[in-house]
């Protein structure tokens, strides 16, 4: 340490006059004294002799400042970023002058997140909910097995499904489990007695997947609805009740062309048509295209064949892969990459009242169906 004669500290002193003190404050002029460079002395490193002492009133008295700094070297202003010295009353006063990061983002609540399913739906251009009617007037091309096991996959994916059993054999009821005898209402007390349809669903085992069971009494309705006002569109009706209540709503047919049929067609905003991969299945569907046309004619304009899918596909048969590229060569795009094939674990499945993604998760059947349901709801496959 240099010590410093009198005579020289004396220069120092008029050649920068000393400021004054803050009010309540007789540290400044010392603190002043101690850090400015005696004269003669030698400089120190890079950057030291810039530096800048920020001294603010203890105890919030105020906000003023005295800065002591070299007037010979570089300025702290290029230095160091200006920082506020402003101190709320009560709060210690600022030890850092480093420049205080940005602060946090407010907190905004965020729902939770939504469900794959429903992302890969929201990105697709099929708003929810939506109503598909599974109809092919041909008998045994898989509609109630397309029904059950599409609505259980649609389900694992999160999203609510009812599956309307339209048919009078019940098949779809007895395949999710539902006993006939465990249920006072089912879809013919809906169209013939006007009772609310969400009176008539039933749960099933699975989460997220609801049945509107039928029992043989349907089977009378074809006559009963004749004289019925306004027949057609008693479903549409029943369902418009619940459909805020659900995602999808898949709707069994029955093998024919009758009123039953006609009243799922005017409640549906889209048909899925189940196609057997053999040439009888190729016949009648022709038919039930110009149903579909004269029902959007007059009783739904928004309906329209979106989907078809190929069933019980044998890939040891050429004649299941001409069947499939005819299809394919007619209807393009509307027809399912995924194809369904022909096993027998499928057909055991509704045997114990379960559909193939719970009766046998790791099966073909099981695997082709939960990819189908992804790329009915627009995800991928």
């Amino acid at each position: 340490m240099v010590e410093e004669s009198p005579d020289t500290e004396q220069a120092d002193v008029d050649a920068h006059p000393e400021p004054a003190p803050a009010a309540g404050t007789g540290e400044a002029s010392h603190a002043d004294d101690s850090d400015s460079p005696a004269s003669g002395s030698e400089p120190g490193p890079a950057g030291n002799d810039a530096d800048a002492v920020v001294i603010e009133e203890p105890g919030g008295g105020g906000a003023d400042a005295v800065v002591a700094e070299d007037t010979s070297t570089t300025s702290a202003t290029e230095v160091a970023e200006p920082v506020s010295t402003t101190v709320e009353p009560g709060e210690p006063a600022a030890e850092s002058t480093s420049t205080p990061p940005p602060p946090a983002p407010a907190r905004e609540d965020v729902p939770a997140p939504a469900s794959p399913g429903r992302e890969a739906q929201a990105a697709s251009g099929n708003p929810l909910p939506r109503v598909l009617a599974v109809a092919n007037q041909k008998g045994g091309v898989g509609k109630t097995t397309t029904s059950v096991n599409l609505g259980a996959a649609l389900a694992e994916l999160g999203f609510r499904v009812l599956v309307i059993d339209l048919d009078p054999q019940g098949n779809a009821t007895t395949g999710l489990g539902i006993d006939a005898r465990n249920f006072e209402l089912s879809m013919y007390d809906v169209l013939m007695r006007d009772c609310s349809l969400e009176d008539c669903v039933e749960p099933t085992s699975m989460k997220n997947l609801f049945v509107a069971p039928a029992t043989i009494a349907l089977a009378g309705a074809e006559i009963e609805l004749v004289p019925a006002f306004s027949r057609e569109l008693k479903l549409k009706r029943a369902i418009e009740s619940v459909i805020d209540d659900f995602d999808y709503v898949l709707i069994d047919c029955p093998p024919s062309l009758g009123l039953i049929t006609v009243n799922a067609l005017a409640a549906a905003t889209e048909v899925l048509v189940p196609i057997q991969c053999e040439y009888y299945a190729l016949e009648g569907l022709s038919q039930l295209m110009r149903n579909v046309h004269l029902v959007a004619s007059n009783l739904n304009p928004r309906l329209d064949i979106s989907t078809i899918v190929l069933t019980m596909y044998d890939a040891r048969t050429k004649l299941a892969d001409q069947v499939a590229t005819e299809v394919r060569d007619h209807f393009g795009s509307k027809v399912c990459r995924i194809v369904i094939p022909r096993t027998v674990r499928l057909s055991e499945a509704p045997s114990f009242g379960q559909p193939i993604t719970a009766f046998d998760p790791a099966s073909r059947g099981a695997i082709a169906y939960r990819e189908l349901a992804k790329e009915v709801s627009g995800g991928t496959s």
